[in-house]
């Protein structure tokens, strides 16, 4: 099979830690990179709701503890390891039903040697972590369940809200926030480029970068142009849950890749954009 290649489009990515790998995966599929990182992980300068959470969960006060993402559950873990042992910690998730959403919560919690109630399937959004729950609902129900919700920066309204409806009692825990980079500056320039059409291919990994490429947008006051100028380029998301902040803005993803993966992604934008990009502009703006 030929090697995919992006045939010297334009392609912007919002990688912070990966930043140096995006920008080469792109040049190794023939794409001319553009990256702006678009955030940082900023641990709570106070984690008292972590701490109070492990209080409780040490009193056995909860039913049910959700993982959404394996750097929240390793930070989750050493805050409390500052007030309380880790052998104790590990013994009390033990004594509660675990889920993890998805591999890399799995993988913290295996390391830990934590006993995994519920490992939630691909996509790994919050549509399947409560389709896994209620499908173990004769083992332990949310009517009237104590449920912890480690949360990855932003909270996921939709998830509090659905497990309330079904009369769970939610408490969220959250660990570290998302922030802007402290230098902004190139993301103020890929907003700039962005808004002046010198973007082909827009590549978002998490739905945090939406939210802080619109955040500087807005302050440019540039949303319209990025808005319209999206609207001509292909818009590549690693999954459902970034798809649903694009959806938000008034986007719609041209592509997700088949699994939820950084190189996955790139390499099948590279297979796919150059057709979708003309069919695009072809028709006027987005598909």
């Amino acid at each position: 099979m030929p090697t995919p290649t992006f045939q010297g489009l334009r392609v912007l990515a919002l990688e912070s830690r990966r930043a140096t790998e995006m920008a080469a995966l792109i040049s190794n599929y023939g794409g001319r990179a553009l990256v702006a990182p678009a955030l940082r992980e900023v641990p709570l300068a106070s984690n008292t709701e972590a701490l109070d959470f492990a209080a409780a969960l040490l009193r056995d006060e909860f039913d049910i503890v959700i993982f959404l993402t394996g750097v929240g559950t390793r930070a989750l873990t050493d805050v409390v390891a500052r007030a309380h042992s880790r052998e104790a910690f590990v013994a009390a998730l033990g004594r509660t039903k675990v889920v993890a959403r998805g591999p890399k919560p799995l993988a913290v919690l295996r390391e830990l040697q934590v006993p995994v109630w519920v490992s939630v399937p691909e996509p790994n959004t919050w549509r399947e972590l409560l389709a896994a729950l209620d499908a173990r609902g004769e083992e332990r129900a949310l009517e009237g369940a104590r449920v912890a919700v480690q949360e990855y920066g932003v909270s996921n309204v939709e998830l509090l809200d659905a497990l309330r409806a079904r009369g769970a009692r939610v408490v969220r825990v959250p660990v570290y926030r998302w922030a802007l980079p402290e230098d902004v500056a190139p993301l103020k320039a890929a907003v700039a480029a962005l808004a002046h059409g010198e973007v082909d291919v827009a590549c978002f990994t998490t739905s945090v970068q939406v939210v802080h490429l619109w955040q500087i947008a807005e302050e440019l006051r540039l949303a319209d142009d990025i808005r319209r100028e999206l609207g001509r380029a292909v818009i590549a998301s690693i999954g459902p849950t970034t798809s649903e902040e694009l959806r938000r803005h008034g986007l719609t993803a041209d592509l997700e890749p088949s699994h939820p993966k950084l190189g996955v992604l790139v390499r099948e934008a590279a297979e796919r954009s150059a057709g979708l990009l003309l069919a695009k502009r072809s028709s006027g703006g987005s598909t």
